[in-house]
């Protein structure tokens, strides 16, 4: 066989996967991950929820700087924030708003829709836990004491901004943001190497961070650290700071909850299968 002969074989062992091909690996994924053993799921979604916290505490500390411009600012902290999914990627973790493309596998009869909602459930009470658990420790450093008690401040503002938002707004920034970050996870089931993800998955995880859409796993970390971090006596001169509350909280994530379901289920999971994995069921 000739040089020449060898180059298609691999340029196809390099080359991205096709949308067709990236979505019979997600059908194969969800398999994997509705019957994941209950132990390792809880510690997956645990770490899932500590990754997306540091992106989230990368991210407050950059916008502290009140020197920045609004648009310098976003842009900095949104590739910041990019570290919690190239984490949760690489390093592998379940991540609930990921998650939504399970509903490939429920379509293509590949899993149970009692396995996907099993996965889901687990899922987000182990993201939550692991975003407490770094809320904690970042408290316990003295983290919000940074440049000057500026990033305690940035921690309460930028909480009482989610929790002051009205509930059909969190939830139609909750269905924009995971549009985005399934198309991101997309990108990385369709990638070769991690150079590969890495790259694939900043511009669309920075569009969302940037356009301040709502995540509901970032908020299980932004929501709780505000409300600590309020309580240690920061964001005194915040406007709005008395509008953060457990019941605002609860009700912010009921709304991205949804609408990250709404975004990353009906968008991106069905319309993909529609466009190329339905043929192939018929």
């Amino acid at each position: 066989m000739s040089r020449s002969d060898e180059r298609p074989a691999a340029f196809a062992q390099t080359a991205a996967l096709s949308p067709d091909e990236i979505e019979q690996k997600v059908e194969q994924v969800s398999v994997a991950k509705a019957t994941m053993p209950l132990t390792r799921l809880v510690v997956l979604a645990v770490f899932a929820g500590m990754f997306i916290a540091f992106g989230a505490s990368f991210f407050t500390a950059v916008t502290s700087d009140a020197s920045l411009s609004f648009g310098v600012q976003r842009v900095l902290g949104a590739l910041t924030f990019c570290v919690g999914l190239v984490m949760v990627l690489l390093c592998g973790a379940e991540l609930f708003t990921g998650n939504s493309l399970m509903v490939i596998g429920v379509v293509s009869r590949k899993i149970s829709l009692s396995g996907m909602l099993r996965n889901w459930a687990v899922v987000w009470i182990g993201n939550f836990a692991g975003s407490l658990i770094i809320a904690a420790l970042l408290y316990l450093a003295n983290t919000a004491s940074l440049n000057g008690g500026a990033v305690g401040d940035a921690m309460v503002s930028i909480a009482a901004g989610k929790a002051a938002l009205p509930w059909c707004t969190a939830f139609f920034r909750g269905v924009l943001c995971n549009i985005l970050v399934c198309l991101a996870v997309w990108i990385g089931f369709g990638a070769r190497s991690a150079t590969d993800k890495v790259i694939g998955i900043i511009l669309p995880i920075s569009t969302f961070v940037v356009l301040g859409f709502e995540h509901c796993v970032a908020n299980m970390f932004f929501l709780p650290m505000g409300l600590i971090a309020k309580a240690a006596g920061y964001g005194a001169a915040v406007a709005g700071a008395e509008a953060l509350t457990p019941a605002a909280m609860a009700l912010n994530l009921s709304a991205a909850t949804l609408g990250n379901l709404l975004g990353g289920v009906v968008v991106v999971g069905l319309g993909y299968w529609a466009a190329c994995g339905r043929k192939r069921a018929q």
